[in-house]
Formats: structure tokens, sequence, C-alpha cells
């Protein structure tokens, strides 16, 4: 690689970073949910736990996003051929808009059902929606729906991200928290 590389400014590098790790917890905790027996205090407490964690990982999202629209990231090489650019263009829309989709589709089922969201088990959120199985079963299977294509384009950016820190192509060194 010649000449250094333009990188994203250090809020985007924390951002992106830290809303991988929280997305990859959520993926595990949420598959998790499915070994707590239903109708326990435990899974009412853990359910609580995620959609917690889900909204604060949604405003992270939101300030991820506003940052990316008010920042413009570090151009692509030169050398990066037209279908890597419209590639990666487009995964990179794609995950913003399913990283949106995914906690906002599990807020909506959360207020079409009578339960609501205890924030961190100790502030109610009271839904605001009528308690409808059939709505919160549309946001639900959104939700799961939005996590499994969501789940589908990190592996895929993964995948891109280790071809490129193998090629030491200066790709990877853009977003990554410290200069190698």
């Amino acid at each position: 690689m010649a000449g250094a590389v333009a990188r994203y400014d250090r809020t985007a590098r924390l951002l992106h970073w830290l809303i991988a790790v929280l997305l990859i917890g959520q993926f595990a905790f949420g598959w998790w949910l499915d070994e707590v027996p239903r109708n326990t205090p435990a899974r009412g407490y853990f359910i609580n736990l995620h959609k917690s964690i889900g909204l604060v990982l949604g405003l992270l999202i939101l300030l991820r996003l506003g940052w990316r629209l008010l920042h413009r990231p570090p151009p692509l090489l030169a050398a990066t051929p037209a279908w890597q650019r419209r590639l990666s263009d487009s995964t990179h829309r794609l995950l913003y808009a399913l990283m949106l989709i995914v906690p906002l589709s599990g807020y909506l089922a959360s207020n079409f059902s009578k339960h609501g969201i205890k924030f961190f088990n100790s502030v109610s959120l009271p839904p605001w929606g009528v308690d409808d199985r059939q709505i919160y079963s549309l946001f639900n299977q959104m939700h799961k729906l939005a996590v499994v294509v969501l789940l589908g384009l990190i592996v895929l950016h993964v995948a891109a991200a280790v071809w490129h820190g193998l090629r030491r192509d200066g790709v990877f060194s853009r977003i990554w928290l410290r200069p190698f």
C-alpha cells in the first residue's frame, strides 16, 4: 500500500465498533431468550433487558446515521473497481436500513402487547398501542426476519473486511480503531 489512507474520523470509528459489539451481543441474547421458559419472572426480566438494550442500540444507530450524514466518509481508494464501489454502497445502505428496522420493529411489537417495556427493569414504558396479537405478530415477525437478513449482511461485511485486511490494501484500516 503506497501512501497514507484517509480514515473515518474517531467518532465514526468508535460508533462503528461499539454498535458492532452491541449488535453481536443482542443477536446472541435474542437467540438465547428462546431457552428461557415462558411465563416465568426470569423471562420477563431478560426480555425487558433485551428490549432496553435494543432501544439504546437504536438510539446509537440513529446517532451513527446522523454522524454519517453530517460527516462524509473518506473516499474509497482510487484503485477500487466500480463493482466494489457499488457493492460497498449498496451493502452499507442496506446495513443502515436494517439496523433501523430491527430495533424499530421490536419496539413497535412491544407497543402492541399488554406488556410494553420496562426499561432496564426499572422504568415502565407502558404500551401506546392496543393489545393486539395480530399486529404484535406482524411486527415481531418483521423483527425476526430483519435480524436474519441483517446477520447475513454482517457476515458479508465482515468477510469483505477480512479480505481487505488480508490484502492490506488500506480499506480495512479506514475503519479500524488503530492504524496498522
